[in-house]
């Protein structure tokens, strides 16, 4: 029996100034499947989907739905037409609750009363048939970021939808967080709704969906069944050439130490009795890289604020390169020989409405070659910015754009390799590969490993476990802002997984 097409492109075409998004793609989704999307970052991926759900419209080319052609794409059109999608950033407001976020721009049945209880039932509702566990009078600020993105699903399955997107949805969950997404993914799947999942990580791929599409440069290059296909085909077919999945790790030599936390505590200004940062010491000596692993949200932001000067601390003490720096400016540190790859790119790592060139020099831009006298030297700071794009693989027009204009992705290139181009003692890097693409991930890894094989050392925290796994020297478990356990590459995934959850506890000398 041949297969329902639910949703049909027909060479959609889509440009922006100066790039080619969307290049003919033409891509048949069938009813009742999880179809992957898979691509680097600027391939086209969300820029499609963005198009079906009217975010964008395309320059050319046709959309069918269920058999019926498909125009007026707009947000409130796709609503309507059954199709729900789940953004990379959750559309959420934080100060109200679950219900008042999932009813939100509902028609009451008898206005102008909210008719809040009539609601509650009918979302109640909802969640029973899907099988989703929710308190609807939680304020979302006091959830989860996991339960966060289920609230999300629920509000599109409450809206009527059949076809689910998913931009991205792991990028912020914890590996733990991540299969509860999948078999609720799983359970959604077998009732009916047709999923459409965006993701750069092949394991997660290969785990749920039942076919992929292959996205590069704006072309779709494949379409396989997941039965028929391995991790080394994807990647090859992701970047267009081989991919290293395991590197060649020389011994660490462990030098003089460069960073010394000394009981770092951050108590809570909001809540004065609650500490998010509990004596937490360590140290990274030259010559390694130090992992931070953790469940998001455990005090992993504060004590990258605290070490890049961006937050003080409100005991303990911290020494950098010798010198007592917890009360040191960031830009000291920076002049001391530290590089930060913040986490929260768009806020921390970058200016928005600057261009590409003026994002490269954003710490440096008031030294030599960059400033003369009083004047920067625009001749030079674009020679700087052609340089960096190029090495870096970073896809944008020219180097005078907003890089507000460029992908996620392109926008972490432009900054990691910022920081990997100064004159560096010490890198702290926070998701240094969040939304990156295979290719560009193994790039990142070996300037890492490079960088630790020079002497510099290297503080990474991420909540990829893998990434930190298969990174670090000495593995550190962070669990509700303490240190409670320590770790190599060689501990298991399972015995990681209990110190991050809390459920076990380890001494850790310094």
């Amino acid at each position: 029996m041949p297969e329902e097409v639910y949703l049909s492109f027909r060479d959609i075409r889509k440009t922006f100034p100066g790039v080619v998004a969307l290049d003919g793609v033409s891509l048949d989704i069938y009813k009742g499947e999880i179809h992957a999307l898979l691509g680097e970052n600027g391939a086209g991926k969300s820029t499609l989907m963005n198009i079906l759900y009217g975010l964008y419209h395309q320059d050319s080319g046709e959309i069918f739905l269920k058999g019926e052609k498909y125009e007026h794409n707009t947000p409130k059109n796709a609503i309507l037409h059954g199709i729900g999608m789940i953004h990379q950033h959750f559309m959420l407001i934080p100060n109200f609750t679950v219900l008042e976020n999932i009813i939100l721009g509902q028609t009451s049945p008898h206005p102008p009363k909210l008719e809040k209880e009539y609601f509650r039932n009918e979302v109640l509702k909802v969640a029973n048939r899907f099988g989703i566990t929710v308190n609807l009078d939680l304020l979302v600020e006091e959830i989860s970021v996991g339960m966060q993105q289920k609230i999300e699903i629920l509000k599109a399955l409450y809206k009527g939808a059949e076809l689910l997107i998913l931009d991205e949805p792991t990028s912020v969950l914890t590996p733990q967080e991540s299969q509860e997404l999948f078999k609720m993914l799983g359970d959604l799947n077998k009732k009916g709704t047709t999923i459409i999942f965006i993701s750069h990580k092949l394991n997660e791929v290969m785990q749920i969906s039942d076919r992929i599409s292959v996205l590069r440069d704006g072309k779709l290059v494949a379409t396989v069944n997941k039965s028929e296909t391995d991790h080394h085909e994807l990647s090859k077919l992701m970047v267009g050439r081989e991919v290293e999945e395991e590197y060649e790790k020389k011994e660490s030599k462990c030098g003089e130490v460069v960073l010394l936390l000394e009981n770092v505590s951050l108590i809570d200004h909001h809540n004065r009795d609650r500490r998010i940062l509990k004596d937490v010491s360590f140290k990274v000596c030259e010559g390694e890289i130090v992992g931070i692993a953790g469940v998001d949200e455990n005090g992993q932001k504060e004590l990258a604020e605290i070490i890049s000067g961006l937050r003080k601390p409100s005991s303990g003490k911290i020494t950098m390169f010798g010198k007592d720096v917890t009360h040191a400016t960031t830009r000291q540190l920076i002049e001391m020989g530290l590089s930060y790859i913040p986490a929260d790119r768009r806020n921390q790592g970058l200016v928005l409405e600057f261009s590409v060139a003026d994002n490269t020099i954003l710490e440096t831009h008031y030294q030599k070659p960059f400033t003369k006298g009083f004047s920067l030297q625009k001749s030079v700071i674009t020679k700087f910015a052609n340089d960096l794009v190029r090495e870096y693989d970073v896809r944008t027009p020219n180097v005078r754009v907003p890089v507000k204009n460029l992908s996620g992705g392109n926008q972490q290139k432009v900054i990691v390799g910022r920081e990997f181009s100064k004159k560096t003692r010490f890198l702290l890097v926070v998701q240094p590969t969040w939304g990156l693409d295979v290719g560009a991930i193994e790039y990142v890894h070996h300037k890492l490993l490079e960088a630790r094989d020079k002497g510099l050392s290297v503080l990474l925290i991420s909540t990829d476990l893998e990434e930190v796994r298969k990174l670090s020297d000495r593995i550190l478990v962070i669990y509700e802002g303490e240190i409670v356990g320590q770790a190599d590459a060689q501990t298991s995934v399972s015995e990681i997984g209990l110190m991050m959850a809390g459920s076990k506890k380890q001494a850790v000398s310094l």
